[in-house]
Parts: C-alpha cells; structure tokens; sequence
C-alpha cells in the first residue's frame, strides 16, 4: 500500500497517535471513550477493522456514532446518535465497575514509570503551581476497565520519576500492588501512546517498556524525553506509517477539524 507521505501528505504526530490507539483496539470488544482523540481512534477503529466495537461514553451513552461531527464533549447528545443505550454517567461507570468495559482511555499532565497519572494539579496541595481538571471518570477508567490505553505527549516534564499528585491507579509501585489495593486481577494500564512511540508495561516488573518508535525517532529520543529509565524490548521496531488511505479515513470523520485541525495536502 501507498504510504500517506508518499502521496505528499502531512502526516502529524496527532495522525500517528491516534490510529496507533485504534489499531490496540479489537473487533466485538468495548471501549470507555473519552471526547478528542479517544473518540477519534475509536470512531477510526469501528470504519476499519473494529466494525463491531462498542463505544461507552462516559456521559451515559452507549453505542453512539455521530455521523455529522465529533462531539465537543462526552455528555453531548450527539454522543448518543445511532448507538443502543441512553444511560447516566453512574449507569455506564457501574458497567465498568462489573467488568463489562474491556478498553478504557486515559490522558494526565504526569505519568511515572508503574502507568499511575496526575491530572489533578503540578505542585503540592499547598503551594499548587497549576491547576488541572482532576478526575473526573479517570480513576474509575483507571481501576476497572480491563486494558488501559494512555495517550499523552512526551517529555521529561511529564514522564516523571515521582507524580505531584495521583490521580488515577496504574501498577501503583509493582507487581501484586493492584490486588492490594482492592482492584481487579489483570487489570491496569496497557499501552501508553506518544509522538515517540508505543509502549507497554513489562509483565515481571510492571515498569513501562518500549514496544515501538515512530520512523524517525531513536532510541536516545526516547531518553531524552523521560525522567525515568524506560526498559527497551529486545524485540521492539517501527510502527508502519500511516498509509494514504488511512489518513483519508482519518481526516473524513474529522471533517471540521475539532480535534486534527486542518490537513495539508
């Protein structure tokens, strides 16, 4: 196949991003999404090769696929065009809670190497230099859903050694801690997505480790823009750029730009 830079497209870290999060994704599985670029993987997701994957809105709708446009936010109504369930925050949160969610989406200002976040605020709780959402649904994403996908951008800043606050639970500090603390065997944090790279969490240690880079990027890249030691695969390669015809998929649901922008061509 023609890749999209061949054809002479820009293809944007945004573009890498978001189509490597919906290829994690399964046919005939479910997903908590959020609005952005959850949504946008997803919704990318079910148009290739997920036809029969479940959206969950953390707004109570279940099922939906907005034909017009994105929504702007999760408890929109647009959020509920063509899906099967009308339903309440706590309704779709308590499907989770039962372990009906297999995939659930996440994002933070700070991530250390166990996949535990911070959305909640950059400082301490008395001298607090910014102030951030804070929760929301994260930390029930965090704790119930099966698999966990993480998509945030990169840097030292944000790949932390210690977190300012924790929001949101991955493998706390090791393996086991998870159980310890109440929350479902074989759960936590599966894929962290960022303009570098794909990674996982290693099965011993429960450490993130390096599963693939974007083309372009090096191993010393990914050094540069962590505050932790990132394990390396043995294994690990490049993830195939984006062909043409994905792009063309991508930009068409995102046809007003609400979360790709515009796409030069």
């Amino acid at each position: 196949m023609t890749t999209a830079i061949e054809k002479d497209y820009k293809v944007t870290a945004a573009d890498r991003m978001i189509i490597a999060a919906a290829k994690v994704l399964e046919d005939d599985k479910s997903v908590f999404v959020g609005t952005g670029m959850p949504l946008l993987a997803a919704v990318f997701a079910q148009k290739t090769h997920a036809k029969g994957l479940l959206t969950i809105y953390e707004g109570g709708g279940i099922g939906g696929q907005p034909t017009e446009r994105l929504p702007i936010q999760v408890s929109e109504s647009m959020t509920y065009e063509n899906g099967v369930i009308v339903g309440s925050m706590d309704y779709v949160m308590s499907l989770a809670q039962a372990g009906f969610i297999e995939y659930g989406f996440l994002g933070g200002a700070q991530i250390d190497v166990y996949g535990n976040l911070n959305s909640t605020l950059i400082g301490t709780w008395e001298d607090t230099k910014v102030r951030l959402p804070g929760s929301g649904g994260g930390a029930d994403i965090a704790s119930f859903c099966w698999r966990n996908i993480i998509l945030m951008s990169q840097d030292k800043r944000k790949f932390v050694e210690k977190l300012d606050f924790f929001t949101s639970p991955g493998y706390f500090s090791g393996p086991g801690e998870r159980e310890k603390h109440g929350l479902p065997k074989n759960t936590g944090p599966y894929r962290v997505i960022t303009q570098l790279g794909i990674y996982g969490f290693s099965e011993e240690t429960k450490r993130m480790k390096l599963l693939h880079l974007y083309e372009g990027v090096t191993l010393d890249d990914v050094k540069e823009n962590s505050s932790f030691e990132i394990e390396i695969d043995p294994n690990w390669s490049y993830f195939p750029e984006p062909t043409s015809e994905e792009i063309e998929i991508l930009h068409q649901l995102d046809k007003t730009g609400i979360v790709l922008g515009k796409n030069d061509k």
